[in-house]
């Protein structure tokens, strides 16, 4: 059973996921934007890793593989909110995600879905379809892009699930992935903005240190969550995420949202966390 207490804590761990994506939308340069987020969440991870016991070496080549796919994750995020609305494109990213790790782990790693599963399937089959659905001509780079995102956040989800269970300890192993996957976005702005990087951090850099402990601080959060309260539940419950990211985006970033936009997202959310809990 979840308390009220830690069923607050996931809410605002889902809001503060939805709220790091709002920063960088709202960006004027959203990849130098995307570029400082992670770089804060990799300074979180070089001061904090000290602290803590680090991974098995078995969990070394999951790592590496995982960063590698945060790094293309950071750059797809930039270029799909530089062509396309939060409201659209968040809610592909978050729901198509779960949808492919499950149909890869049903037909590819041979894990059989419950029926209860499969509701969640089709109901975010049909709020992506239906999201698509009203999709105009000038969205579909976004749309693309934002499935192709998803893509690469069910390649790293597959890998973190079979990685974290080799590490031994969870907490490094994702500080580990926020450290690594920094480095290489630093290093190509430092190497290719060296023109533009001083100025645009010394105007930005309070959006991108809220965003950086933003981004560490929801999956830490969810993570201290599983670990009182069922997985199941905590995973369920960070899917309302897809929600608080249309609620900031019509009230913050002033997108058109609409009924028939709102209506999707729900049941992608809604597939999401019953997804989540079969």
């Amino acid at each position: 059973m979840m308390s009220i207490t830690v069923f607050g804590i996931v809410l605002f761990a889902a809001a503060l996921h939805a709220s790091w994506n709002a920063i960088v939308k709202g960006a004027g340069d959203k990849l130098l934007t995307t570029v400082l987020v992670a770089a804060a969440a990799s300074m979180v991870g070089a001061v904090t890793l000290p602290l803590l016991r680090q991974p098995n070496s078995a969990s070394w080549p999951f790592i590496g593989a995982s960063a590698a796919l945060q790094v293309g994750y950071f750059v797809l995020l930039a270029r799909t909110y530089h062509v396309a609305d939060m409201s659209q494109t968040y809610p592909l990213m978050r729901g198509t995600a779960p949808l492919l790790v499950a149909v890869v782990s049903a037909f590819g790693l041979g894990a059989a879905l419950s029926p209860m599963a499969w509701i969640g399937v089709a109901a975010i089959s049909l709020g992506i379809l239906s999201m698509a659905a009203g999709v105009r001509r000038g969205d579909r780079k976004g749309v693309a892009l934002a499935l192709l995102n998803a893509v690469v956040i069910a390649g790293y989800t597959l890998i973190d699930g079979l990685g974290v269970r080799r590490s031994g300890a969870p907490g490094a192993y994702t500080l580990w992935i926020f450290l690594a996957s920094g480095i290489p976005l630093i290093a190509w702005a430092a190497s290719t903005q060296r023109a533009s990087i001083a100025t645009y951090v010394r105007h930005n850099w309070h959006f991108a240190l809220i965003g950086g402990i933003g981004a560490v601080a929801s999956y830490g959060l969810a993570l201290w969550a599983m670990t009182i309260a069922p997985i199941a539940v905590v995973a369920a419950l960070r899917e309302t995420s897809i929600l608080f990211g249309a609620i900031i985006s019509g009230l913050l970033l002033k997108e058109r949202i609409g009924p028939a936009r709102f209506a999707a997202a729900c049941a992608i959310a809604l597939g999401a966390a019953v997804l989540r809990l079969a």
